[in-house]
């Protein structure tokens, strides 16, 4: 009986806000997610950066939580007017924004008294049903609706909340990697590499060219969840690369 092939849990990343789309702000966060995410055996296999405007984040978040098994969105839950992702998760699952009783009582425990206006209020609203994600830096909670993981913009804090649920996931096939680089050009690898990348489907083979002051070269890495099928295509082009003319420097493979 052959083996059962490693199972591939997916994810996608929504990232919401003008302010990435304008230049003003630089995402921190897909990168982090992105690492984050594989170290428990989840792929992100798409991410968007898409607008505060409430159709397009409706849709974005329909069609991705129907496509993924996770889906993690940033941004958009403040206290200000144009924070509308909430409300937004609500209308893509069909349910009532609400105020969650042990959000408000965890922003009335942070804030002093009479403190907590109606513009802080509004991050204690949540899709009914939701549960909530805690955030140990400003309390103000995430919240989970099904396969869905709706987190804060501001780097530190979406690091924070999730650091706290990111071993509660359920991963598969964790990915591995090995790295090989040589001062060849890209040209003069393609056709060998794509010849290699045939005869290994199990695996992601990616090039990336640098350039420095006195050198240039390629990087090439074997991605892929089966050790022994990431080892074999490393050797390949370790073969390809000499039979070129060139010496492979190998990296440290990760786990």
């Amino acid at each position: 009986m052959s083996e059962a092939a490693p199972q591939v849990v997916t994810a996608c990343v929504l990232i919401i806000g003008n302010e990435i789309l304008s230049g003003r702000t630089q995402d921190e966060n897909l990168a982090y997610l992105a690492r984050g995410l594989g170290e428990v055996g989840i792929r992100v296999r798409e991410a968007r950066v898409i607008p505060d405007e409430a159709a397009t984040i409706v849709a974005a978040v329909n069609e991705a939580r129907r496509r993924f098994d996770y889906v993690f969105t940033t941004g958009g839950i403040g206290p200000t007017h144009d924070d509308i992702t909430a409300q937004c998760v609500a209308d893509a699952f069909g349910v009532k924004l609400v105020l969650h009783p042990e959000a408000r009582r965890i922003l009335e425990a942070h804030y002093p008294p009479g403190a907590l206006n109606e513009a802080r209020l509004r991050m204690a609203h949540v899709p009914e049903g939701a549960s909530l994600l805690p955030n140990p830096i400003s309390r103000a909670p995430g919240f989970r609706v099904e396969n869905v993981y709706v987190l804060p913009g501001v780097p530190q804090i979406m690091q924070a909340i999730f650091a706290e649920l990111k071993h509660r996931l359920k991963g598969g096939a964790r990915m591995l990697s090995r790295s090989i680089s040589c001062s060849l050009g890209e040209g003069t690898l393609a056709k060998g590499l794509s010849d290699i990348q045939d005869r290994h489907p199990g695996v992601e083979i990616g090039s990336y060219p640098y350039f420095r002051r006195s050198d240039f070269g390629v990087t090439l890495v074997v991605r892929g969840t089966v050790r022994e099928e990431v080892a074999a295509a490393a050797e390949a082009i370790k073969a390809l690369i000499r039979s070129l003319g060139g010496e492979p420097s190998e990296g440290l493979a990760e786990d």
